[in-house]
Parts: C-alpha cells; structure tokens; sequence
C-alpha cells in the first residue's frame, strides 16, 4: 500500500535512529596511548567511525561537546510527508552539497586506510555518508546510513548518481546560485559554519520557493531522495546483522569520532561489549558509550591516528 503522495510506508520492524541524547561534559580518560597501540597491535579491528572523523575535512558535524545536535536535520517523516518539505531540502542541499563534494579525506582517513593495509584494521563501519573512507583507498566499508552520491525515487525505487541528478538541477534552476550569492552578500552567509553532515545548508525561503526540485526520470513523482537513512528512518535489518557479525568476529572495535548518541552506532558498542570484544573509542567529547569502553582516550582524531600508525611502524 502506498501513501497519498505514492510513497511506500515504512516499515516499523526494525531500529530506527533516534534524537538527541545529552552527554556530561566532564571526561575522564581509561587508559593510556600506549593501551591503543598494544590494542591495535593485536589485529583484527574493526572500526566504527563518526562525523567527528570527517570534521578537519571541513565537514563540521551535528553536536556540541555535550551531544546536544547544534542544528535539526530534516527528518524522514518530514521529507516523506510534503512536496514542499522536499523542495526545501533540494534547495538547501543543492547548495550545500557542492562544499560537501569537494571535501577530501583527511590525516584521519588516510591512517585508517594505512592501518588496514598494513593488516591491524578489517573491515570499516561508518555512520559517515560523505565516502571519504573510499576516496582515501579504504576497502570493505560499509555505509551504515547510506551514501550522498547515489539517489532513489521512494516511488519506484529507480536509482541515479548524484552528480547526474545535481546536472538536472542545475538545468531546471537557471540562475539560482547566482540569487544565492547576492543573497549572501546582502545578509551575510552561514556557509562555512551551517554546512552539515548530510550536505545540507541554510537558505532563505524566499530562494526556496523559487526552486524546482527533481523529478523520477522512469515514474515522474517529485519523490526523490538521497539514499541515506535520515533520522527517523530504518536502518535495513540485513545490514545491521552484517555489522553484528564483524563486530562479534572482530579482534577489538575502534570508535572514532562519534558521540554515539543514536541506538544506530550504539547498538554495536554494546554488542561488543556483550561479547567481550575490548572497545576503544577516540574523540574529543564523551560518549554514550563510554561505561562499555575498554579504552576511552579523549583527543585530536588526526594527530592521534598519525602517532598511532608511527608506533606501529607504518
């Protein structure tokens, strides 16, 4: 059965993400640098990675130190319920996402990388949507929410690439970076500091208004989507299962960089934890999962990783 605007309801049987979690401020460390590498050292990582990863790649992420979201991504039932909502994020998100996609991999990125080259990492699960695990050489990634390069119709489900659906954009808004760039100009853009995981962005509705969002190419229906998990949406079983398993196989799970906030990430912390599978996590603020952590060391993610790989011998 589908809803009146031909969108497939979802279904309710599985995890889905969930809102803002407030973390303490103050932070302790569990253990030291050298815990890490002996832990590394050992092999068989698997590595759980957040937007805070991706932040000195000039991708800023959705919390404070305290896990409070700084902004409010558009959520699935939003996006799903009007053409209007959808229009506002493909006006927001056509800007947006050109800053997004000339973000490259980071210090960070490339240590990961390095480290599963070299044997101590296996496979790589990221909350992170932007592909820079990939850009930087990393294999065996997988998207837990997706990725911004692809889209799907939730109509029919046919699927494009994200440049080829930014070039029909471009082809039916004739002009609009252009407004948006006078705009800014006349009230000061938020550009470089509203920027968000998701590559959406802050844009004036009068610029809203004015744009035209894309259209199925197979089935017509403004029902487009970036095929990410927004909040509120599921995170397909299968996929969840899969990352259990690494997780339950896996020599030490490494977290870096997220606040683990949402059940999404969360979930295989505490699966770890359960099986006795020692975790590491690597970020500047606490955690939610901090109480299951078998290492907790908080730090710059990139000069961290770097003076990890040199104490390995890479």
């Amino acid at each position: 059965m589908k809803q009146p605007n031909g969108i497939p309801p979802q279904s309710t049987a599985v995890t889905r993400l969930s809102t803002t979690r407030t973390l303490p401020l103050e932070t302790h460390d569990l253990g030291t640098f050298d815990d890490l590498v002996d832990l590394v050292s050992g092999g068989g990582v698997v590595v759980l990675s957040g937007a805070g990863l991706s932040t000195e790649s000039g991708i800023p992420d959705y919390r404070g130190p305290d896990g409070t979201r700084r902004v409010e991504p558009m959520t699935f039932g939003e996006f799903a319920g009007s053409s209007a909502a959808r229009r506002r994020y493909w006006a927001r998100s056509y800007i947006g996402w050109q800053r997004f996609n000339a973000a490259r991999p980071n210090e960070g990125h490339r240590v990961v990388t390095d480290l599963q080259r070299a044997g101590y990492v296996g496979p790589i699960i990221t909350q992170n949507v932007d592909g820079l695990h990939q850009a930087s050489g990393a294999t065996d990634v997988i998207e837990l929410h997706g990725s911004l390069d692809r889209a799907v119709c939730l109509t029919c489900g046919e699927r494009t690439t994200r440049i080829g659906l930014h070039e029909r954009m471009t082809e039916a808004n004739p002009g609009f970076m252009e407004r948006f760039a006078d705009a800014a100009r006349t009230v000061g853009s938020q550009w470089g500091e509203q920027v968000r995981p998701d590559g959406d962005i802050v844009l004036a509705d009068s610029l809203v208004e004015s744009f035209h969002a894309p259209r199925c190419l197979v089935c017509g229906h403004d029902t487009v989507k970036p095929d990410v998990v927004f909040f509120g949406e599921s995170v397909p079983k299968a996929l969840v299962e899969q990352c259990f398993s690494l997780v339950e196989a896996a020599g030490a799970v490494l977290v870096l960089g997220s606040s683990l906030s949402v059940m999404s990430g969360y979930r295989f912390v505490r699966r770890a934890h359960q099986r006795d599978v020692p975790v590491a996590i690597v970020t500047r603020s606490a955690t939610r999962g901090d109480a299951e952590a078998t290492l907790r060391l908080h730090a710059p993610l990139g000069p961290t990783l770097t003076d990890l790989r040199g104490a390995l011998g890479h």
